[in-house]
């Protein structure tokens, strides 16, 4: 409240950054449409992709550490942006949200709220990582039918995959298209399903590669073990959703924690304006306010932990 000058600065950087983020998704929702029109018109696959943005540092990124290792993360997500654009759209939320922690709280907060906007883009990919696995073992019971019913018809298994890529949505069919490309640049079936059980680590996928890899190997009845396996899967399936309906009022809680804290200080100092500037001011107060978010933070953790339960 001290720099309204300062405080509008990061209000517009954080206002543009999600401006440009929503642009950009859509555009690639646009594109994906596009795309799924043409192949249901069998007109073909549309000419180029969308313009990528930040092409020079996403080049420069793309050869350290850092760069690699977010390409890893995205390409686990099936995120439409380049590791170059995140990046920046990390970097410029950053720097928004520590001048407005500086302008609302206090100089102190601005680096701890630049800290917790990273830690948040990188949550944010673990969660979409997350939650592409849970669609994809949500499509599983569709998969193993559909590897079935091509076994019993005579397929190869080869072909079986390739043709339930055909028919499968996002993510398994996408996932199960690199597949089928990988086995037909002469990748051996156990090299790319396993490479697919990495990408998408579960208990319920490692089953079911497992299953195709031994069948495959060893021969047998591999369409009655997926039969078999196909009513396990939907077994599995109701037991999750079941499972994650009681854990949400559990999950709710662990996020209104960390809420009622910032609700707190945003009210101490809107009730007494510049009391956390006083707060901070000293390494007692500063040392205080670590130790309360910390406290907060284990808070969070401890809660997610209790709610977290293996199926």
């Amino acid at each position: 409240m001290n720099n309204p000058a300062l405080l509008a600065l990061g209000a517009t950087l954080l206002c543009g950054t999600l401006a440009v983020a929503g642009l950009h998704t859509y555009a690639s929702g646009r594109a994906q449409r596009q795309a799924l029109v043409e192949r249901l018109i069998d007109e073909g696959p549309l000419p180029g992709g969308r313009q990528r943005h930040f092409t020079a540092v996403d080049r420069r990124l793309r050869h350290t550490r850092l760069g690699r290792r977010i390409q890893r993360k995205l390409a686990a997500t099936g995120l439409d942006v380049t590791p170059g654009e995140f990046f920046v759209y990390v970097l410029v939320g950053a720097a928004a949200v520590w001048l407005i922690a500086t302008a609302l709280l206090a100089p102190f907060f601005g680096p701890l709220a630049a800290v917790v906007a990273v830690g948040t883009a990188n949550a944010f990919l673990n969660w979409q990582h997350q939650k592409r696995i849970e669609a994809f073992i949500n499509q599983l019971p569709d998969l193993a039918r559909l590897l079935a019913n091509g076994t019993s018809a005579g397929l190869a298994l080869r072909t079986s995959l390739a043709m339930a890529a055909d028919e499968l949505e996002a993510p398994a069919g996408e996932e199960l298209r690199v597949v089928s490309n990988q086995l037909a640049m002469g990748r051996s079936i156990d090299d790319a399903l396993g490479e697919l059980a990495e990408r998408l680590p579960s208990r319920e996928l490692s089953v079911l590669v497992t299953t195709l890899i031994l069948s495959n190997k060893a021969g047998g009845t591999i369409v009655e073990s997926l039969r078999n396996l196909t009513q396990t899967l939907e077994e599995r399936k109701e037991t999750r959703r079941e499972v994650r309906t009681m854990l949400s009022e559990v999950n709710a809680t662990a996020f209104t924690i960390p809420c009622l804290g910032v609700g707190a200080m945003l009210m101490l100092n809107a009730m007494n304006d510049g009391a956390l500037a006083k707060v901070t001011g000293s390494p007692l107060g500063q040392i205080l306010i670590l130790v309360s978010l910390g406290l907060y933070a284990a808070g969070f953790v401890v809660i997610r932990r209790l709610g977290k339960i293996e199926v």
